[in-house]
């Protein structure tokens, strides 16, 4: 079966958006993967579909019942992933572990993933615990609801289905593959506004090539990213590592 990825949202017209564009949205069109979005209200027992009451104990907003929640996430769990282990369930959540290169790489080996997308103050703790919901976070940001973190996620993880990006090779040199920031790159003209392409890049010696990329990416990785730095120095695989670091570099051709 594709990869399915359901979406648990109040504003499930917000879905596909951007996800239904460009490589994503064909590999839609061509059934690698499928997508849900399945609207929170649908679960509620009042003729006014009701999700949210005031927080226990005051204080301001208004906090996403558990009843409901979980309704949905057994809803999203029953439907579509028949014959295969269940999906991890994710609540996109500014106090959740910080999303990575490594988890979207776990998440698309899998049968695909249930999103759960919070609005108001959040989503009751009780939920969250009774199904086993793990919390993560695409930035150190509040955003107004999990929708637009959630399309991030998705993005992060169908790219790296098969047959998703044309070129394969290219999902080994980006960020994060190999535990650095990905070197610069450029294409013609070979000179714009008095800059010009380093030499180096145009002079066909692939050892070369490598030689500067592998340096432009440790010096771009010290520089804004001394967690990073600090763990390729202790000989560490950080967090961002996926399995594409272990293939190969190709140097690409340079101006012909």
């Amino acid at each position: 079966m594709s990869f399915r990825a359901t979406v648990l949202t109040l504003f499930p017209e917000l879905f596909p958006g951007p996800l239904g564009a460009s490589l994503l949205g064909k590999a839609l069109e061509e059934d690698r993967w499928a997508l849900q979005a399945v609207d929170f209200r649908d679960f509620a027992s009042n003729k006014h579909r009701t999700v949210d009451d005031t927080p226990a104990g005051g204080g301001p907003g208004l906090v996403m019942r558990a009843d409901i929640a979980a309704s949905a996430i057994d809803h999203a769990l029953a439907e579509g992933f028949e014959g295969a282990s269940p999906p991890p369930v994710l609540y996109l959540s500014p106090r959740g572990r910080p999303f990575t290169q490594r988890r979207a790489a776990e998440l698309a080996a899998g049968p695909g993933v249930i999103l759960v997308c919070g609005r108001f103050e959040g989503l009751d703790q009780r939920a969250i615990e009774a199904r086993e919901v793990e919390e993560i976070c695409v930035g150190d940001a509040v955003y107004t609801g999990g929708e637009i973190p959630a399309m991030a996620v998705l993005d992060a993880t169908i790219r790296l289905l098969p047959g998703v990006i044309g070129a394969p090779e290219s999902l080994v040199e980006e960020s994060f593959a190999a535990g650095l920031l990905e070197h610069p790159h450029y294409t013609r003209p070979r000179l714009w506004e008095d800059q010009a392409i380093p030499e180096v890049l145009l002079s066909g010696d692939h050892a070369k090539i490598a030689a500067w990329r592998g340096a432009q990416s440790q010096a771009l990785t010290q520089e804004r990213r001394p967690d990073l730095w600090a763990a390729h120095l202790r000989g560490q695989a950080p967090a961002e590592q996926s399995d594409a670091s272990m293939a190969a570099e190709t140097p690409l051709k340079g101006d012909e």
